[in-house]
């Protein structure tokens, strides 16, 4: 095996997934994964550049980055690269007028996006905001457009809290994506143009890059099929059983 040494070679970037790798969200806030906080301590004490490229839906950037602090990260808000400001650009640039299906703790950061007679759809982890009534109001949307059009805030199927796996935004994506018999637009992890964002942001071009993540779908092969090496983390989502049938 080589030594890692070799492995990041010309590495001079590092994206950083949030939830699963940095904390695990729950009750009170959730909890810092051990060692993470001296983990990205060290990483911007070194000659490499850090940024943190999340798929968190349920919270504002501002408020994300409140939590990480408090959790005892050092983090501002412009090393953050997150869905929901990414699609408010998007909307603007093609004039879209969305219904919200996103949970409460997000839909501050649509303040400036008119939401009135909508012409698209964009979805995100609602939680608890994923009722029958809700889901059904999305796909009536969708169906009265001519040419209907869904975000989608990245396309996890699940993710972890401190009290247990969590059924993230997939699986309602897919449910409505079915129903309308349409492809959703998915802003975030693994869409190329995600990962391009962050890059950029950060200054590096994918070859020089490493993103680690907890999903070996979305954050490491995302990450390697946009041209960067990715390492997975065995805390968060991971499981054994994802490797071996090469998920």
């Amino acid at each position: 095996m080589a030594a890692w040494g070799e492995r990041l070679a010309g590495v001079s970037g590092v994206l950083l997934d949030i939830s699963g790798v940095l904390y695990d969200g729950g009750e009170g806030g959730g909890a810092a994964i051990a060692g993470s906080v001296e983990a990205v301590a060290r990483l911007k004490r070194s000659r490499l550049k850090v940024r943190f490229c999340t798929n968190e839906s349920q919270k504002s950037r501002a408020d994300l980055v409140g939590l990480l602090r408090w959790l005892g990260f050092d983090v501002s808000e412009g090393e953050v690269t997150a869905p929901a400001p990414a699609a408010c650009l998007i909307l603007k640039q093609r004039g879209l007028r969305p219904h919200l299906l996103v949970h409460d703790g997000v839909r501050s950061e649509f303040d400036q996006i008119d939401t009135s007679n909508p012409n698209c759809v964009v979805i995100a982890d609602a939680g608890e905001g994923f009722s029958y009534q809700n889901m059904n109001k999305a796909f009536q949307v969708l169906m009265e457009l001519e040419n209907p059009v869904l975000f989608s805030l990245g396309k996890g199927r699940y993710y972890k809290e401190t009290s247990g796996l969590m059924l993230d935004v997939g699986p309602y994506m897919k449910a409505l994506e079915y129903a309308c018999g349409i492809e959703a637009e998915v802003v975030g992890k693994p869409s190329p143009e995600f990962f391009k964002s962050a890059l950029q942001e950060m200054g590096v071009e994918a070859h020089e890059a490493i993103m680690i993540g907890d999903d070996i779908v979305g954050d490491v092969g995302g990450a390697q099929r946009y041209g960067m090496r990715a390492l997975q983390v065995r805390t968060g989502k991971f499981r054994i059983f994802w490797c071996s049938l090469g998920l």
